[in-house]
């Protein structure tokens, strides 16, 4: 793919740009060490200034970045501007709570032998970001905060379809006033994330994207004996029992399978239902469905606009026939409209089997599959029936049926009676080829730390019960 912007709603190439040379992306990894160097030795209440500065600039920018991410990835202009306003607010929560979740945590000195014992936080170093175009800032901030709070400086491999987002964002913490280098965007293809992968000046690497991208760095890395933490893709199930409240189910499923245009790693995807309600939730479902409004982006009556690329769009059209080959009823959409642009409608999809695509693979658009279930059994079966375990979401009023699906549910994120989301406050990424590590929360800023163990001895140090001689 070209580093270009293309407007989706058109086809149009808007802006072409020059990919950096390996002396450029050297010079840049330079900067970064550089900027470690500086950053490290701030003071948390300084980075959280800085951190607070790159919010408010957020904040006074949020119409101009709204329209450059809606222009470059299709996203409806509405949900840019929430995307702008969540991560300002990421952002001041990690300025707020970086303190708290880097103290440095005490242990059991006496027992260890030590006077003092505690555990410290510290940071590593420049971590390379690979990130991809669905949240083209969001999926950014929520690595580059906590990051630059714990004094890491970032690298920012943007996807090659997004580079006016991509380049704002690295200048956005340089404005704020963190030290020159400590974030900066690499405009280079995916061939050159070796050369930046395998710098013995970069010490980690940070991806969301395809399960392909998620090998390929993982790969590299383990290579290079340096520490991934990968968010791939989902193919969520959203299970409906009959004690749901069905409308309210149904409205949730809407939002849950089409919001980004479809385009998200834990939109619901697949939506099995009980088959007591199952003919019940299928209609509610298919008729809200049918009833979004698919338009210009920019429009605020838009609900639905195109997907960000066309060999995206063909990709859902190609699943949508496989299955529809294969015995599989089309209950609403499923014909991609002959217009410029890459347009598909939401649709809905019944009847599947295993031989279908659509059975085992991620489809990234607004395409819903309905399956049918038996029973609680066979529901959780086919909730864990695929190789992803990113998100899922139950729908159930009964307390014990809620607390089965809580354990029962192979899931790195699990929502009951909700919609799967992401905030700053909980731990977020998956499980099986949905990838590994967590991103938010504490833990989240932690992935990039050396976790340093500290023991101090001195008079009053006394060996501990089953002390010994070993070193480990």
């Amino acid at each position: 793919m070209s580093i270009a912007t293309t407007n989706p709603a058109t086809g149009e190439v808007l802006k072409t740009f020059d990919a950096a040379t390996p002396a450029e992306i050297d010079a840049a990894i330079g900067r970064a060490e550089s900027a470690f160097h500086t950053l490290r030795g701030t003071t948390l209440e300084q980075r959280a200034g800085w951190l607070n500065a790159a919010a408010d600039l957020l904040d006074a920018e949020r119409d101009e970045v709204a329209r450059t991410m809606t222009t470059e990835m299709g996203k409806t202009y509405a949900s840019a501007r929430a995307e702008v306003g969540k991560c300002a607010a990421g952002a001041r929560y990690y300025a707020a709570n970086a303190a708290g979740f880097l103290a440095d945590e005490p242990a059991d000195a006496p027992a260890v032998g030590a006077r003092r014992a505690f555990v410290r936080y510290s940071p590593i170093g420049p971590v390379l970001a690979v990130m991809p175009w669905n949240f083209p800032l969001w999926q950014v901030m929520r690595f580059a905060a906590p990051a630059l709070m714990a004094g890491n400086t970032g690298l920012l491999k943007h996807a090659s379809n997004v580079p006016q987002t991509a380049l704002y964002l690295g200048d956005l913490f340089t404005r704020a006033g963190f030290p020159a280098g400590a974030f900066a965007t690499l405009l280079i293809g995916s061939a050159a994330v070796e050369q930046v992968l395998t710098d013995p000046r970069v010490r980690a690497a940070t991806l969301t994207g395809s399960e392909g991208a998620g090998r390929s760095v993982a790969q590299i890395a383990g290579r290079e004996l340096k520490k991934t933490v990968l968010e791939l893709g989902g193919s969520d199930p959203f299970v409906v029992m009959p004690s749901a409240d069905l409308d309210a189910a149904a409205e949730v499923a809407t939002t849950a399978r089409c919001q980004n245009n479809g385009q998200s790693c834990i939109a619901a995807k697949r939506f099995i239902v009980h088959t007591d309600v199952y003919d019940d939730f299928a209609e509610r479902f298919t008729r809200r469905m049918a009833a979004l409004r698919v338009g210009d982006p920019m429009a605020d009556t838009t609900d639905v606009g195109p997907l960000a690329t066309e060999q995206g769009r063909d990709d859902v059209a190609a699943q949508v026939r496989d299955a529809v080959e294969a015995g599989a009823t089309v209950l609403t959409g499923g014909v991609a409209p002959e217009r410029p642009g890459w347009w598909y409608p939401p649709t809905v999809v019944a009847d599947l089997t295993p031989r279908m695509r659509m059975w085992q693979e991620e489809v990234f658009g607004p395409v819903a599959g309905l399956y049918r279930a038996a029973d609680y059994d066979e529901a959780i079966a086919l909730a864990n029936g695929t190789g992803f375990g990113l998100g899922a979401n139950a729908w159930t009023r009964d307390e014990q049926e809620q607390q089965r699906f809580i354990a029962d549910l192979d899931a790195g994120n699990v929502f009951i009676n909700g919609m799967t989301t992401s905030y700053p406050q909980l731990p977020f990424g998956g499980v099986k080829n949905s990838g590994y590590g967590r991103e938010l929360s504490a833990l989240g800023m932690r992935e990039f730390c050396n976790v340093k163990t500290v023991w101090v001895g001195g008079e009053q140090a006394t060996p501990g019960p089953g002390a010994g001689h070993a070193n480990e």
